[in-house]
């Protein structure tokens, strides 16, 4: 097995991974689910309607609940449900925010795609990241 497959494998170890029909369901009882794909992906294969777009290289600060730059909504006890394109840097950035504070956070078994090949709502994309 490879550094990162071991890496991934211990990240999802701690995780309760959703399909994309319990996110949905998660979703509308409030978690937030947050896309943190680049902006060329959301732009070309679009966004879930609701969904929190920040950029990884800002999540940590935006979900910490002790950050002073956090979302406001975020607590310790938030559902959160990180995606990203197909489920992989999605899993190493929910175990950071577990580690952070957030032992609710997971990630979208599948990514993106698996939500969109489900036939889930899928909404035209390309829109701005929280900064």
């Amino acid at each position: 097995m490879s550094a990162i497959d071991s890496f991934l494998e211990k990240a999802r170890s701690g995780l309760d991974r959703v399909t994309p029909a319990r996110a949905r369901e998660l979703q509308e009882a409030g978690a937030l689910l947050v896309d943190i794909r680049p902006h060329a992906n959301r732009e070309a294969e679009g966004e879930i309607p609701g969904a929190v777009i920040v950029e990884r290289i800002h999540l940590e600060w935006r979900l910490a609940p002790d950050s002073e730059w956090r979302l406001p909504a975020v607590t310790p006890d938030s559902t959160v449900i990180v995606l990203c394109n197909e489920g992989y840097s999605s899993s190493l950035a929910a175990a950071d925010l577990q580690r952070l504070g957030l032992p609710r956070a997971t990630d979208l078994d599948g990514g993106f795609r698996a939500w969109a090949s489900a036939g889930l709502p899928v909404q035209t994309g390309g829109s701005p990241a929280i900064p």
